[in-house]
């Protein structure tokens, strides 16, 4: 499952609490499982304050999705999981801009 949100009117956010308590807005720009078999599920977000024409700094995470929609991020913490995160959004991203031609 690949979902990547470029018109602004469909972003979706999520709220991020912050160190200091305060829930800062992130959108999503994409969502995807992979297919080893372990059901996990990852998040790309980036700050929703920041403008689009700049270079802007991706976060990525693991989520679970109750079944009211509560959405519970974990962060990435194992190197090994960490590359195969950035290499699949690489390779989603790559494929994206190559429809885009």
């Amino acid at each position: 499952m690949t979902d990547l949100n470029h018109n602004e009117e469909e972003a979706e956010l999520i709220y991020i609490t912050d160190d200091e308590g305060n829930d800062e807005p992130f959108e999503v720009v994409m969502r995807f499982e992979l297919d080893d078999g372990t059901d996990r599920k990852y998040m790309m977000v980036v700050p929703a304050d920041e403008e689009g024409d700049e270079e802007q700094e991706v976060f990525a995470f693991r989520y679970d999705e109750d079944n009211e929609g509560e959405i519970k991020l974990y962060p990435i913490e194992d190197p090994a999981e960490w590359d195969m995160v950035e290499e699949t959004f690489n390779t989603l991203i790559g494929e994206f801009g190559e429809a885009d031609d």
